[in-house]
Parts: C-alpha cells; sequence; structure tokens
C-alpha cells in the first residue's frame, strides 16, 4: 500500500506515487501527455561533508536523449535528505512542444506534491512514534 497524490491538470499534471519498503523509499513520478521511465536515481543519505547537516550520495541512470533524470535526483535528494532514508526516484514526464513555463509549472506541480508527501510521512512517523515505516 504506498501514498497517490495528483497535483496540476491537463499537460502540467504530475502523479506522484510513493511506496515505503521500512527501510526506504520508492517513488514514481510521472505525468504529462506521454507518462514513462526516463530517468531512476538512487539516494542514500549521509552526514554533509562540511559538517553541517544532512547530505545525500547518488547514483544516476538515465534513459537517453531524456532529461527527466534532473528531477528524479532533485526529487531523490529531497526526501533522502529531509526524511533521512534511502530513496528509489523514477521519473518520466512528457509533453509535446513543452514550452519553458509549462516545464515550470511541472517542476512546481512535482515539488508542490513532494512537500505534501514529506509532511503526510513526518506526521505518520510522529503518531507511530518515531517509526521509519511510513505506509
Amino acid at each position: 500500500m504506498g501514498d497517490r497524490i495528483v497535483k496540476g491538470q491537463g499537460r502540467t499534471q504530475v502523479r506522484l506515487e510513493a511506496l515505503d519498503t521500512g527501510n526506504g523509499i520508492c517513488l514514481c513520478l510521472t505525468g504529462g501527455e506521454a507518462p514513462h521511465v526516463g530517468g531512476v536515481v538512487l539516494a542514500a543519505p549521509r552526514p554533509s561533508l562540511t559538517g553541517q547537516g544532512n547530505s545525500c550520495d547518488f547514483w544516476t541512470a538515465t534513459v537517453p536523449g531524456h532529461k527527466d533524470v534532473y528531477l528524479a535526483q532533485k526529487a531523490a535528494g529531497k526526501l533522502c535528505t529531509e526524511l533521512q532514508v534511502n530513496v528509489s526516484a523514477t521519473v518520466g514526464i512528457h509533453i509535446d512542444g513543452a514550452q519553458k513555463q509549462e516545464l515550470e509549472i511541472i517542476g512546481e506541480n512535482a515539488m508542490e506534491a513532494l512537500d505534501e508527501y514529506i509532511a503526510a510521512v513526518k506526521g505518520r512517523r510522529e503518531t507511530d512514534g518515531g517509526s521509519h515505516h511510513t505506509g
């Protein structure tokens, strides 16, 4: 059982689906006119090399010619850093003839969905007494 969050509408709609395995989060962000698998990122939390706060190490795979991996890295990094868990993020969002403004809206919708998901996870952790298992 996982979480599903949809943000936006039409060509710029983004769908977040996430599954907490108990030891990490499997995230899938799709949308636009042709949802697909375009980029995959694995992120693992670690202390920041500056000694201040937390960061993540990343491993990346992309389908040739796809730029979805940039959003996958941003999403995986956000979840990994804020929730301190391993994250696999798969992203595939495509719209034909995308305009710059549409790409910005897609990014905003994705970040809004991630923020909502993170808030839900943190809320469940508080309810579960700090357990990392979220669903």
